[in-house]
């Protein structure tokens, strides 16, 4: 099992590495492990079940049920996904397992997971993506011991977690006989999507950004794999059909998060862009900060405690 290091997902538009746009023929070098600011912790805090979705070591969530003051349940739940590039050594499920602990505090049950990822064997395209799947969907076997309320549920993602979770609301969208086609998916209310990116063509030109991770999630350029581009990218499938709220700080600046919401709204979806552009990368997901709480009111505003 890779080593939970530092806390990182995609940290800015420089940290993860310096480099050009995309397209590149260039092998980018993998992205570096950043350690986090001065207090911001980086801990996977007690009270959570492990469980394994599937066979291999790191297909794995953890779970957390609310205290017995929140009632016997059924719980709404929170599918968390954790970031880090996409590459495997820079981000594991302890990178968002404090975002998940705060949210069960608050009466909601947080399945957070684990995940194949550039470098692992299995990960990239489309191993990466068939975790996700398999991992959310598993929210189903999960109710059938835990009380678990499969009507509401939303998936929440930081960073490179974020164009998880949006992809995973928009992956009934994929056509059959497609690698990533998703059979029955688990229905969900909402995205929480933390400053990460809803566009990964885009993402390809942003100077620095994980050394063109993207790139190597995929396997390609868009022009040498446009059909993975438009089936593992959430702006090229949409509209998503269900109502998505983005946080907008240092990865994903106003400018693309108001670029998706257009794209978003065009198609018929709600968009809510929460503007926290002032403050930095991980904030948003540690507790006692105001951008935190920002976000776990935000999750309990959509599927209630």
């Amino acid at each position: 099992m890779r080593s939970l290091i530092c806390f990182v997902v995609v940290i800015s538009l420089t940290a993860c590495g310096g480099g050009g746009g995309g397209g590149s023929s260039a092998s980018p070098s993998p992205p570096p492990a950043i350690t986090p600011p001065a207090g911001i912790p980086n801990v996977n805090p007690p009270g959570a079940t492990r469980i394994a979705y599937g066979a291999d070591g790191l297909q794995f969530g953890d779970l957390r049920i609310p205290a017995a003051s929140f009632g016997p349940g059924p719980y709404p739940v929170a599918v968390v996904v954790h970031g880090g590039c996409w590459t495997s050594g820079v981000g594991t499920l302890v990178s968002s397992a404090s975002l998940a602990d705060a949210l069960t505090k608050r009466g909601i049950a947080t399945w957070n997971i684990e995940y194949r990822a550039i470098g692992d064997a299995g990960g990239g395209y489309p191993g990466t993506f068939h975790d996700w799947s398999a991992a959310t969907d598993y929210v189903r076997t999960l109710a059938a011991t835990y009380p678990l309320d499969l009507s509401r549920v939303v998936l929440v993602g930081h960073s490179a977690g974020a164009h998880g979770a949006l992809w995973l609301a928009a992956r009934k969208r994929i056509a059959a006989g497609s690698e990533l086609a998703a059979v029955d998916p688990l229905p969900v209310k909402a995205v929480v999507a933390l400053d990460g990116p809803g566009e990964l063509r885009p993402s390809l030109g942003y100077s620095g950004l994980c050394n063109n991770a993207a790139e190597r999630l995929l396997g390609g350029t868009p022009e040498a794999v446009p059909d993975r581009f438009r089936q593992a990218s959430p702006s090229e499938l949409l509209p998503l059909g269900v109502p998505q709220y983005l946080v907008s700080a240092t990865f994903l600046t106003p400018g693309p998060a108001a670029r998706y919401r257009d794209m978003a709204v065009a198609k018929g979806d709600m968009v809510t862009i929460i503007d926290q552009s002032s403050s930095g990368h991980f904030e948003m997901v540690t507790p006692g900060r105001s951008q935190e709480l920002e976000v776990e009111n935000t999750v309990v505003g959509i599927v209630g405690p």
